[in-house]
């Protein structure tokens, strides 16, 4: 049997996407930005695109601006943030210790320019409250960036009240909505989100193509220079083929959330059930408080490499934590956000599902994770001295 089972990394492009591109290749193959009637109808394409993306966020049309993903719009919507403060004196950010590197790197780079960084403590169930915002919030902070939900432990966190926080403070707000966006119900004005991010290839849109809400007023600063594409703001000739598809994507996504997310809650919590059962294993994050789809857990006394690679061998796909970091040999920085010692954290498998996922492949992966997790653990030195009490087991 082959199971996919990670969604989180990637999904597989949709039909309906597909067949959205296809007349785009086709038919629609003038730039939006020159004058003549096959240019024309590119941009009308394109303006349909932009309607439809903002409609599924709860937005305005012309605070939908188009990037080459969630990574771009994370850098452009944090850097927005940061000019925008420093030319008032304020340089002073609050994030999280688990954001994705999108953010966090944004973020480094920008302390070497003087800013200062506040990432926030997150708790073992892997939520960061409203008021601990609050309470960071300072005269000099500039904006708040706090991601969705997690893309490795899948827990979601208190958007709207957050978002109420930085409004009532004066603060910009941003998330990462890019685990979110399809999954979960998102309306910006409703949150009070001022930017968010979001990727195509997370919820059956091509890869390469994303989008940035920047709520109308917030002057967006440029990461490209070129062109006066996105209305001056992301210059570059439109990729238009993947923009529709996205559209087409998110749309079908969100028509269908409250159905597909119910169906998908119910394999994730026989997943949980399943796995729990192994001894010494933990489930990392709210049981109930994360995306649908999203299973994360960590096996003392195993490698998770190992364990990935021998799932792999009987049909299951899977990875260990973000596809972003997957080659590297450290532990995950969000397992270790919440509290899990480094032996621990190497033991990690991230399991991401979703409504295309039957219950036979559920019951599947519960069969052969525990007998993968019991053969690593029998030819492992640490889980031995476990066993024989010569270490103290963690889990």
């Amino acid at each position: 049997m082959f199971v996919y089972a990670d969604n989180a990394a990637t999904t597989k492009i949709s039909k309906t996407a597909l067949d959205a591109m296809m007349p785009i290749f086709e038919n629609y193959y003038g730039n939006p930005s020159s004058l003549h009637t096959t240019g024309q109808e590119a941009a009308e394409k394109l303006l349909e695109a932009r309607e439809s993306v903002a409609k599924n966020l709860g937005a305005e049309a012309r605070e939908i601006y188009f990037t080459s993903g969630g990574s771009e719009a994370d850098n452009q919507a944090i850097r927005t943030g940061a000019i925008l403060g420093s030319r008032k004196g304020k340089k002073h950010i609050i994030s999280t210790a688990f954001e994705h590197h999108a953010v966090l790197h944004t973020l480094n780079k920008l302390e070497k320019e003087g800013f200062e960084i506040t990432l926030l403590d997150v708790h073992k169930n892997g939520i960061i409250t409203a008021e601990e915002v609050k309470n960071a919030i300072r005269e000099d902070t500039c904006l708040v960036t706090v991601m969705f939900a997690n893309n490795e432990i899948g827990t979601v966190q208190p958007i709207a009240e957050i978002g109420a926080v930085c409004k009532e403070a004066g603060v910009l707000f941003h998330t990462d909505a890019v685990q979110a966006a399809g999954h979960l119900e998102i309306d910006v004005k409703k949150m009070n989100i001022d930017m968010l991010s979001i990727s195509a290839h997370k919820f059956y849109g091509p890869k390469g193509v994303g989008a940035l809400y920047c709520r109308k007023g917030i002057l967006l600063q440029n990461l490209i220079e070129g062109g006066a594409q996105e209305r001056g703001k992301r210059a570059g000739t439109e990729n238009l083929p993947a923009i529709v598809g996205m559209a087409a994507a998110f749309d079908e996504a969100c028509n269908n959330m409250k159905e597909n997310g119910e169906y998908v809650s119910r394999l994730r919590d026989r997943l949980i059930e399943g796995l729990s059962a192994i001894p010494h294993s933990v489930l990392n994050g709210d049981a109930k408080c994360r995306l649908p789809g999203n299973v994360n857990m960590c096996f003392e006394g195993i490698e998770g490499e190992s364990l990935l690679l021998l799932l792999d061998s009987r049909g299951i796909e899977a990875s260990s934590g973000s596809a972003c970091t997957s080659g590297s040999l450290d532990p995950s920085h969000v397992l270790l956000a919440i509290g899990l010692p480094h032996e621990v954290a190497h033991g990690s498998l991230r399991l991401s599902i979703s409504e295309h996922n039957t219950e036979e492949e559920i019951e599947y992966i519960i069969k052969n994770v525990p007998e993968i997790v019991e053969y690593l653990r029998n030819i492992s030195p640490v889980w031995e001295a476990l066993s024989k009490g010569e270490m103290k087991h963690v889990i």
